[in-house]
């Protein structure tokens, strides 16, 4: 049996289990606190993070509305961290959004450029 070639473009599996993470999150806060707030804003970020992994699934250059995404919640959830002390869920979301912004940071600033 042959193995059947790989795509070009592997899918961003980091990117889309943020997006999974971010959206679990507004739904956990939903359902512990019934806070439709956190259940609005996890599935719109989330959806937007999705996306965002999609996009990079088929052109790796194509980082800005992942960027946009994971920056926004690294600043709101980061100030949230902040004001609260609280790890869960500010500091986790704010954390791994961080991480997010800095793995497409180094993505963008080391790939080659193109004439």
């Amino acid at each position: 049996m042959q193995k059947e070639p790989s795509p070009l473009v592997p899918l961003h599996w980091l990117g889309f289990g943020y997006a999974a993470l971010v959206a679990s999150g507004g739904i956990i806060g939903y359902a512990k606190a019934g806070s439709v707030p956190s259940l609005a804003a996890g599935l719109l970020f989330g959806g937007l993070a999705g996306l965002g992994a999609y996009q990079l699934s088929q052109d790796p250059r194509n980082v800005w509305v992942f960027l946009a995404t994971s920056g926004t919640l690294a600043g709101i959830m980061g100030m949230r961290f902040y004001h609260s002390g609280k790890f869960m869920p500010a500091g986790l979301i704010a954390g791994v959004s961080l991480l997010m912004v800095a793995k497409l940071g180094f993505t963008v600033f080391t790939r080659p450029h193109q004439s």
